[in-house]
């Protein structure tokens, strides 16, 4: 059994962008020597997620930023804003309810997505940030 372990940054300007990463995946893949295994994606951070969706600009731009804002309203009250005098709550909560991570299956050494099936990172904060994502392949 072999992991490796990689990690890349990317720039994001925060308020609910969704950024196509799945490139960046699949170069950590091409530098390694897993054929057969799993990647684990992971964001660093409390206010961005990780998934998979079809990166479509309607999907994109409106639907999940639609969809979040119901769940989880941007000037909705927050307890944590109270805490630490910010205004990124709803950003946690977001973040919270997607989830910093996930595990895609590698099979001859590339990423098993269905072929509208891009992987995405959310991130939910309200100001630029550089996210740092850790990719970890697992396998022989």
């Amino acid at each position: 059994m072999t992991v490796e372990s990689y990690e890349f940054e990317i720039d994001t300007q925060g308020n609910n962008e969704v950024l196509n990463i799945t490139n960046h995946v699949a170069r950590c893949l091409a530098d390694g020597t897993v054929s057969c295994g799993t990647a684990t994606v992971f964001v660093v951070g409390s206010t961005a997620g990780i998934a998979t969706t079809e990166f479509e600009p309607g999907l994109v731009n409106h639907d999940l930023r639609a969809a979040f804002e119901g769940i989880a309203p941007q000037h909705g009250r927050y307890v944590h804003e109270e805490t630490w005098h910010d205004d990124n709550g709803h950003s946690h909560v977001r973040a919270t309810l997607l989830g910093p991570s996930l595990t895609v299956p590698v099979i001859a050494g590339k990423l098993q997505l269905g072929t509208w099936q891009q992987i995405i990172l959310i991130d939910f904060d309200t100001r630029v940030r550089l996210r740092r994502v850790i990719v970890q392949v697992l396998g022989e």
